[in-house]
């Protein structure tokens, strides 16, 4: 690795890799609780080799090997790891001191001691400023100053609505758009009745000799520590970038990001202008293996999300004198309607999903050859293309990562044993499809359940219009009403607009896959482009990112976490892991910031 020989990056083309896939179903590093849902965010396909077994009958018969290992050598190339070339002195000589004794116990210290401070954020809090929970955040930012002086002293800080946090370290070149570094500050809420089933307290920052427990120290402290390590580090050697770099803390992403990202989004279009920065990455997938090959997958695509509340209203009365149906009845009929008639999934040709498993394909070594064959077929054939789909699919969590999904996760109704229910009502959180929308899934719903709508003669509305289904008798009374509605009354989020990951407009995109090879290699002083396999992915939840579309196409969600049974179920980050997230951020901001970027 100690070789100043300048890599043809830039021009190299980009596909999709492959995500990883394990033997088991993971969650992300910790469980995120958004609002009225948790996310689970699976590393990578997360395929069960089970589901890899043969599928007589599945195989197109005029493709043959030597086809496919033609065919392959256009799939997914791999960019050259990216070693920075202007500063290399002071690359060499950080990832020097990254290796030493000395600074790891540093980064010991600065990670579990922000883990010792609680951040937690919850659902119900109130404005900033009128709910005292807030302010446990003034503590945290004690905490950063004392243990990032130089930040503090050379970067300019803002504080926004309070709590949210932007540094920006000033690039001799105003002319070029700076580079954004996000993370958020909150964690997840401790409930107090588990806290005795914590191996270690949850807030305890403890360090056993190899890994940082408690809540952060994955998700997403680790991210921020690692991001305020790095430039310590580059501004304690002297280092001066060219770019302009700019940090974005929030302080509720954990609770939707209504008082910290949304407010920080605001302030940072007018800091820099809308489509003013010139890549964004925030926290996200991380890296593991596949069949034989490591694969990273940062996500350049988001899906959606909606809150769908289906209500029933009838009229009340006394249970000794019940109808056939209560409104109670009456919804879990719906509620049976609904999850009998889930949507439907497919794959669509260069859709981030699609060009994922592609690229598993391309370069995943021990990957069954009946199913390597149908997904390269598959980019002109449709029945190799639905093959493929019937063996992936069978894994329910890919299939997820692809297709909107449905969840009945609140029911509410009833007050009392003898009175009939006037009102019941159930919500369904929906994750949208990459390849799909808020009205697409709005209507999916509205659908399904004309037909109930009829059958219990309930006037139907949904999404604040009146909905005719049909064969309702106009002269018969109706029994009650039926109402569809998103129940925080925002319209839901649409999915996230893709971010280039080939072509003209991917360099952000190379640089990223350059950067994380590099990060990967030097840590464990090996060289070679095809070490590690850098993937395009998709972020199946939500991240901070979702308030910054409008500052940049190039957005990234993407962690550097070596993602292992002990990390994703835990709450834990290896030293190990956390030092080349360090690395990795070093290796990202001096890459970026020598360049062809606007």
């Amino acid at each position: 690795m100690a070789t100043k020989e300048t890599t043809r990056f830039l021009s190299a083309p980009t596909e999709l890799l492959p995500a990883p896939v394990s033997t088991q179903s993971h969650s992300r590093c910790a469980t995120k609780a958004i609002g009225l849902f948790a996310v689970v965010v699976a590393l990578g396909l997360l395929v069960n080799r089970a589901c890899w077994r043969d599928a007589p009958g599945t195989l197109l018969p005029t493709f043959d090997q030597g086809g496919t290992e033609v065919a392959l050598t256009n799939i997914c190339p791999q960019v050259s790891e990216l070693i920075p070339q202007n500063s290399f002195d002071i690359w060499e000589s950080l990832g020097a001191t990254y290796d030493t004794d000395t600074f790891k116990a540093k980064a010991v210290n600065w990670l579990a001691g922000a883990v010792q401070v609680p951040t937690e954020s919850y659902d119900s809090l109130g404005p900033v400023g009128t709910d005292p929970r807030w302010d446990k955040f003034y503590a945290f930012h004690a905490y950063l100053q004392k243990a990032f002086p130089l930040v503090h002293a050379e970067l300019e800080l803002t504080k926004v609505n309070t709590h949210g946090l932007i540094f920006v370290w000033n690039g001799s070149n105003e002319g070029l758009k700076p580079l954004l570094l996000a993370a958020h500050q909150d964690v997840v809420p401790v409930e107090p009745t588990t806290v005795d089933k914590w191996i270690h307290p949850p807030f305890s920052g403890h360090f056993d000799g190899t890994y940082i427990w408690g809540r952060g120290s994955c998700d997403d402290k680790s991210g921020l520590i690692g991001i305020m390590t790095a430039i310590e580090s580059l501004l304690e050697i002297g280092y001066e970038p060219t770019r302009t770099v700019v940090l974005a803390f929030g302080f509720d992403e954990e609770s939707g990001g209504t008082y910290g990202a949304q407010t920080l989004a605001t302030k940072l279009e007018a800091m820099f202008g809308r489509n003013g920065y010139a890549m964004i990455i925030d926290e996200g997938p991380g890296y593991g293996d596949q069949y034989g090959r490591i694969v990273a997958m940062p996500g350049v695509a988001e899906k959606g999300f909606i809150n769908v509340r289906i209500e029933v209203s009838t009229p009340g009365g006394h249970s000794s004198l019940p109808p056939p149906h209560t409104s109670i009845g009456i919804l879990a009929e719906l509620l049976v309607k609904i999850e009998a008639n889930p949507f439907k999934v497919h794959l669509v040709r260069d859709s981030a999903p699609y060009r994922t498993i592609q690229c598993l394909a391309a370069h995943a070594p021990n990957m069954p050859d009946h199913l390597r064959r149908n997904i390269v077929a598959s980019a002109y054939s449709d029945k190799a293309l639905r093959a493929a789909e019937d063996v992936l699919f069978t894994n329910s969590v890919f299939k997820n990562f692809v297709g909107t999904t449905q969840a009945v996760d609140i029911i509410q109704g009833g007050v009392k044993v003898n009175a009939l229910p006037e009102q019941a009502w159930a919500v369904v959180n929906h994750r949208i499809s990459t390849e799909s929308s808020v009205a697409e899934t709005e209507a999916h719903d509205t659908d399904v359940l004309k037909s109930l709508a009829s059958r219990f003669n309930l006037t139907y509305t949904a999404f604040g219009k009146n909905v005719d289904h049909g064969d309702r008798d106009e002269a018969i009374l109706t029994y009650g009403n039926l109402t569809l509605s998103e129940i925080f009354e925002k319209g839901g989020l649409e999915p996230a607009p893709t971010t280039p990951f080939e072509g003209d407009d991917a360099t952000p995109c190379r640089i990223l896959s350059g950067s994380i090879k590099t990060a990967f290699n030097r840590h464990r002083g090996i060289e070679g482009d095809d070490v590690i396999v850098v993937s395009p992915g998709i972020m199946p939840g939500n991240t901070d990112t979702m308030y910054y579309w409008h500052l940049t196409p190039h957005i990234f969600r993407y962690g550097h976490v070596r993602l292992t049974l002990m990390v994703i179920f835990q709450k834990v980050m290896s030293i190990d892991n956390f030092l080349e997230m360090i690395r990795f951020f070093t290796t990202l901001i001096m890459n970026v910031d020598e360049l062809a970027l606007p």
